[in-house]
């Protein structure tokens, strides 16, 4: 379904892909695909594409969303050769491509749009078999501005300290745990953050993810911040 917010028509469209537009219509979709989220959705209206790592990196989701004058956004380390799926390189898709660093900045269209660092403290508690999966320069978060309101999407990433210093009006959680911020950190970030509205994502698309977002809607609320569910199923 779509949510309303400030002017702004936001979509979780299941795993990490989100997709915005803003009153004059300018489109952004964040970590598009994967995992079946965008079977049968052939929108091609996004201006702005934004890939924050590997993992989240498909380039037949990003051609089933990106219009031909699209803008895909990519972290420099998103590379095809080191991914274990049949993708194709971010410099030969069919658009304008720009990679970014942990913390760069540049505008697309009506957007601004800067990077974050995005990756798992090595000493924290988001391992798998004891192995950092997110290693700091893997990849990024994206902070932007889209008609004077803010949004943040962390990634794939431990709460960090540079987090809670973003003014923010959309904060877009992932909650997943285990590779990830959990539902309890997020919560706290959002706290934090003190941001306008609170939405959910990355979590229950695969048992890696699974959470309890209910729990989280509750946490949230009870800490005196707008906080809403969407369904990625009802598009």
């Amino acid at each position: 379904m779509t949510i309303k917010h400030d002017g702004l028509d936001v979509s979780w469209l299941g795993y990490a892909t989100v997709r915005i537009e803003s009153p004059d219509g300018f489109v952004v979709y964040f970590d598009p695909g994967r995992y079946g989220v965008l079977d049968d959705y052939y929108a091609r209206d996004g201006d702005l594409i934004l890939v924050t790592h590997n993992h989240h990196y498909d380039s037949d989701a990003i051609e089933q969303v990106a219009d031909a004058d699209a803008t895909v956004v990519a972290f420099e380390g998103v590379d095809a050769a080191t991914i274990d799926r049949d993708v194709v390189p971010v410099e030969e898709l069919p658009y304008e491509t720009v990679r970014v660093g942990e913390a760069d900045h540049l505008t697309v269209g009506e957007v601004d749009v800067w990077s974050l660092p995005a990756f798992n403290d090595p000493d924290g508690p988001h391992l798998r078999d004891g192995d950092v999966v997110h290693p700091q320069g893997f990849g990024c978060g994206y902070h932007i501005s889209i008609a004077d309101r803010t949004v943040f999407w962390p990634g794939d990433s431990d709460v960090l300290e540079g987090h809670k210093h973003l003014e923010v009006s959309l904060f877009l959680a992932n909650i997943g745990g285990s590779v990830v911020m959990d539902r309890h950190e997020a919560a706290d970030l959002a706290e934090t953050l003190d941001p306008d509205l609170v939405l959910p994502i990355h979590y229950d698309t695969i048992p890696l993810l699974e959470t309890d977002p209910d729990a989280f809607v509750v946490d949230v609320a009870n800490r005196g911040i707008p906080v809403v569910l969407d369904d990625p199923d009802q598009v």
